[in-house]
C-alpha cells in the first residue's frame, strides 16, 4: 500500500497535469478568440467559454488580457524562431556558403509564413499604437534575435574571407528582407495566411540568396 508521502506526491504531480492542461486550454482559447475578434473584441469571459473553465481560473493564471495576449505571442513566435536561429548561428561553421545560406533562407521563409505567426503578426501591427511594448516583444523575440544572430555568424564569415561586409547587423537585416519582403508584404497588405505551395517559398528564399551573395559575397562565391 502507497505510503501517505508516495500519495501526496502522486496528488501533488495530478494536480500539476491538471493545471498544465488548464493552462493549455486558456492559451489555445485566447489565441481563437484574439485571432477570430481582434485584441479589444476579445474578452475574457470568451475565454473563459472557450476553455470551458471559470474566469476566476483565467484570472488565477493570468493577471489581465495584456499579460494573456502576450504569452500568445510570446510562446508563438520563439517557437517559430527557435529553428532560424539556430541554422543561422550554425553559418558562421559553413563550408558551403551558398547551400547553407539558401537553408538558412528556407527555414526563415517557412517558418515566418505559418498562418497563425502571420495572422498574429498583423494583430500586433494592428495594436501596436495602443500597446507598443507588444510590438517590442515580437519584434525582439523574432526579428532582431534571427538578425543578431545572423550578425554574429556574417562577422565570423567576414574574418574568414567568405563575405565582404563592414556592418554585420546591416548585411544580416538586408539577407533578412531580401528572403522575406515580397511573401510577407503580401500575406499582410492582401490578409493572405493560406500558406504558398513550399516550392514558390523555395524560389523567393534563393533568389535572395543570390541578391545577398551578389553584394556581400566573395568574388569566388557571389
Amino acid at each position: 500500500m502507497p505510503s501517505s508521502a508516495a500519495r501526496r506526491s502522486a496528488g501533488d504531480a495530478n494536480e500539476a497535469t491538471r493545471s498544465a492542461r488548464k493552462r493549455a486550454a486558456i492559451l489555445d482559447a485566447a489565441a481563437t478568440a484574439f485571432l477570430r475578434n481582434g485584441y479589444r473584441g476579445t474578452s475574457m469571459d470568451e475565454i473563459a467559454a472557450l476553455a470551458r473553465v471559470s474566469k476566476q481560473t483565467v484570472y488565477k493564471r493570468f493577471a489581465d488580457k495584456e499579460s494573456l495576449f502576450s504569452e500568445i505571442v510570446a510562446t508563438a513566435v520563439d517557437q517559430a524562431a527557435e529553428r532560424v536561429h539556430a541554422a543561422a548561428l550554425s553559418l558562421q561553421d559553413t563550408g558551403d556558403i551558398e547551400s547553407d545560406l539558401r537553408d538558412v533562407g528556407r527555414e526563415l521563409l517557412a517558418q515566418a509564413m505559418q498562418p497563425r505567426i502571420l495572422q498574429l503578426r498583423r494583430l500586433v501591427i494592428g495594436e501596436a499604437g495602443r500597446f507598443p511594448e507588444l510590438g517590442r516583444l515580437f519584434y525582439n523575440q523574432g526579428p532582431r534575435r534571427t538578425i543578431t544572430a545572423l550578425a554574429t555568424s556574417f562577422d565570423r564569415l567576414a574574418a574568414r574571407g567568405a563575405l565582404r561586409l563592414d556592418d554585420p547587423q546591416l548585411a544580416a537585416a538586408h539577407f533578412n528582407w531580401l528572403v522575406m519582403s515580397i511573401p510577407l508584404n503580401q500575406a499582410m497588405l492582401l490578409g493572405e495566411d493560406e500558406p504558398l505551395p513550399s516550392a514558390e517559398l523555395d524560389r523567393y528564399a534563393d533568389a535572395g540568396v543570390r541578391a545577398f551573395l551578389a553584394a556581400y559575397g566573395h568574388p569566388r562565391t557571389a
